[in-house]
């Protein structure tokens, strides 16, 4: 019921938002004042969200994000999780390797800058003749351990992609309506098939990380069950990974409190990392105010970023049409139809770009949140629903301040911004609006720092609204 009632807030914001907007520099009667201090001359250390990332969906066999390359690479992404499916066709026959259509999906991931991090989801029909999901062991593991081994080999050694993390499998808690063939029954099942994966992973690579569960639902069993063996020693675990879509960002900060907690029961898992390899707004109840995603985008990165989540793939990069007739090497008719009803005919929200290749706003939060690096910078004032991040890299300091309502139904607020430390150079003053055409970061001001004396520096944040400040020498 609590949840429901947030969710009803959200759905009612989504229609009061938009009249809540106006200008950007309007100050409004009923809003109220917040103070916001940026002490440019101390640091609490590093920072660098880089590394809440990007994935992509296991949708086709053709990279689907080369022709947005560079514009992915100005995200500066650390990781792009990606999935190995049947359909690569990595082991078309006994002993027989075809490593084409891999490469070039990994050569896409790579010329952005980013590592890959992949789930393994690959079923080849010489190793399971039968195509059922819930069908989990090889008809003989020695074959099968010796292809996870030159698939490793081929992708690390060969053509050194770089591949850090491994994850097995992918949401096989419920199986193909996760778009993936496996589904395991039993806890047996999936550790014995997780054990033989992860010896030839490490086989092939000593410092591969081997991890999962990756489920779809972040309650299941799956995850105290995997987290068990490891700490009897019956399997390695080197990092967890799970999955939430929701649309309270602090449902995700108590999730990875949750898993925390769980691995902090054993000495020998306590400092393990966690990885989110799947996150966004709810997959049934997306909030379509289109301030709200990049809002939420921001909210739970820094969800993540205070409950020190290791890791995370926005999911996902680009939404994508799937070929029915592909889907039907891995999933059975009423799985592959399941599919082709999802991700051709139901309305899609996920990407940063959608069906059509349109660039959608939480891209420029992806943008804004890459720009926090460096040394971070005490930021004082905030509040439960106002929040920022300051952090000096080289000659600038870039401060991300943005309003997300949840608890309540949200307001707008008249925030005064200062750096007491500053003395000299220019200050830039940059919205985020999700309704232009284009140019959606619009610049606002840009004048001298020795003005906000004279004029100090006010900003109107309405709900779900996100300004970027740069400070420059």
């Amino acid at each position: 019921m609590k949840k429901l009632i947030q969710y009803s807030r959200l759905i009612l914001m989504s229609f009061l938002a938009p009249a809540l907007m106006g200008s950007p520099r309007t100050p409004l009667a009923d809003a109220d004042s917040v103070n916001i201090v940026v002490n440019t001359s101390q640091t609490l250390g590093s920072i660098d969200l880089t590394r809440y990332a990007l994935g992509q969906g296991g949708l086709s066999d053709q990279p689907m994000i080369d022709n947005r390359v560079e514009q992915i690479r100005q995200l500066h992404p650390q990781t792009i999780h990606v999935f190995l499916q049947e359909y690569l066709n990595l082991y078309p026959a006994h002993h027989k390797y075809h490593w084409d259509t891999l490469d070039k999906t990994m050569e896409a991931i790579r010329a952005t800058g980013a590592r890959p991090v992949v789930s393994l989801c690959i079923k080849p029909r010489v190793l399971y003749p039968q195509v059922k999901d819930d069908i989990t062991d090889p008809t003989e593991y020695a074959e099968w351990e010796e292809l996870v081994y030159q698939v490793v080999k081929h992708c690390n050694q060969e053509r050194k992609y770089g591949i850090e993390y491994w994850i097995l499998t992918n949401e096989a808690d419920i199986g193909e309506p996760g778009g993936v063939p496996f589904k395991f029954l039993t806890p047996e099942s999936y550790l014995r098939y997780y054990q033989h994966t992860a010896n030839a992973i490490h086989r092939a690579d000593p410092g591969a990380k081997v991890g999962g569960p990756s489920t779809a639902n972040p309650a299941s069993s799956q995850n105290d069950e995997l987290i068990a063996a490891a700490a009897a020693g019956k399997v390695p675990l080197e990092f967890l990974s799970f999955h939430l879509y929701s649309n309270d960002p602090q449902e995700f900060r108590r999730i990875t409190d949750s898993m925390h907690a769980k691995l902090a029961k054993y000495a020998s898992l306590s400092k393990l990392p966690t990885f989110i390899d799947q996150w966004n707004m709810s997959l049934f109840s997306p909030i379509l105010n289109p301030y709200f995603q990049p809002a939420f985008t921001l909210e739970t990165t820094f969800a993540f970023y205070q409950a020190g989540l290791s890791g995370a793939a926005y999911y996902h990069i680009r939404d994508y049409f799937v070929d029915q007739a592909l889907f039907s090497c891995l999933l059975s008719p009423r799985g592959n139809a399941f599919m082709a009803h999802w991700w051709n005919e139901m309305p899609q929200y996920d990407g940063l770009w959608d069906n059509q290749d349109r660039v959608r706003p939480a891209y420029y939060a992806f943008k804004l949140l890459s720009l926090i690096k460096g040394d971070q910078l005490p930021v004082t004032g905030t509040n439960a629903d106002v929040n920022a991040m300051a952090a000096r890299g080289g000659p600038w300091v870039n401060i991300v301040l943005w309003n997300f309502p949840l608890a309540r139904a949200g307001k707008p607020y008249d925030v005064n911004v200062q750096f007491p430390a500053e003395e000299k150079g220019g200050v830039r003053v940059v919205r985020l609006n999700p309704e232009a055409a284009f140019n959606n970061l619009e610049q606002v001001s840009n004048r001298d720092i020795a003005d906000l004396q004279r004029k100090p520096l006010r900003l109107t944040l309405r709900p779900y609204d996100i300004y970027w400040i740069e400070l420059s020498e």
